[in-house]
């Protein structure tokens, strides 16, 4: 079996592979204070509900956007699974997507993970938009080229940002508020923060194809991925499993096993 490790700035998207078929997936809060052998505890706990061994993990690959907590993983792996972990770099994601991008170094490993599934799975060219902490765009050209892309502050941020700068307005959850017209300071808010999301990736992903003189498949991925693609206008597939297809393609192709 191999194991995925996704390394978000919110959240960690844990996953087990047999076969290239993804049996396990887990969602966990991101936490750069945990040491390894914390990280190991709760990650036996994932398992024991699974009927997961660490014995069970022949491979272990992963990406993050996240450096402080690599160290932990890292001594985790070598400690619990004995198992020295592959880690996307600059140059794993040269040797497996070709980039147009000035600097390549600093396009996330996620975004990198995400085109390498993508265009395996859906071809090219392609619109990707990741829902994460940050709202991610990433152009993939005709070529299979990485174009290059945008980030907008996520779903997330954008509600914190109402609570924490505007002090008469409260915290609210994210969610569709049916109507654009807000009946309550709750609804306003759920509406601006929805609806708006839903008017920026509509106008961005237009503003792209326009751009790039491209008629582009647009595919979202990421935890509030179907929420938006209720009712955007330009999302064409959801896949929110994309991040975890992509490690395991990577280290397929690493390591020969299929």
């Amino acid at each position: 079996m191999l194991f995925v490790l996704d390394i978000g700035n919110t959240n960690m998207v844990l996953g087990v592979f047999e076969k290239n078929t993804l049996k396990y997936e887990w969602r966990i809060k991101t936490d750069p204070r945990k040491t390894e052998d914390e990280f190991a505890m709760l990650i036996k706990s994932l398992f024991d509900w699974k009927g997961i061994t660490f014995d069970d993990i022949s491979g272990i690959i992963i990406s993050s956007v996240v450096p402080p907590i690599m160290t932990s993983l890292e001594k985790m792996c070598l400690s619990y699974f004995d198992i020295e972990p592959v880690i996307i770099t600059k140059e794993i994601s040269q040797a497996h997507l070709k980039i147009n991008y000035s600097n390549p170094g600093e396009i996330g490993a996620d975004r990198i993970v995400n085109a390498v599934a993508a265009i395996e799975e859906y071809g090219a060219p392609l619109i990707i938009i990741d829902f994460g902490t940050a709202t991610t765009y990433c152009f993939i050209n005709e070529d299979k080229e990485y174009c290059g892309g945008i980030i907008t502050p996520g779903m997330n941020i954008s509600m914190e940002a109402l609570y924490r700068y505007a002090s008469k307005l409260p915290k609210v959850e994210i969610e569709d508020p049916q109507q654009v017209v807000g009946t309550s300071t709750v609804e306003a808010m759920q509406s601006g923060v929805y609806y708006g999301t839903i008017g920026m990736v509509d106008g961005l992903v237009n503003q792209i194809k326009a751009e790039q003189n491209v008629s582009a498949k647009v595919i979202a991925t990421g935890g509030l991925s179907k929420l938006i693609a209720t009712d955007s206008k330009t999302i064409d597939i959801v896949d929110t499993q994309l991040t975890l297809k992509g490690l395991n393609l990577i280290y397929s192709n690493l390591t020969g096993n299929q």
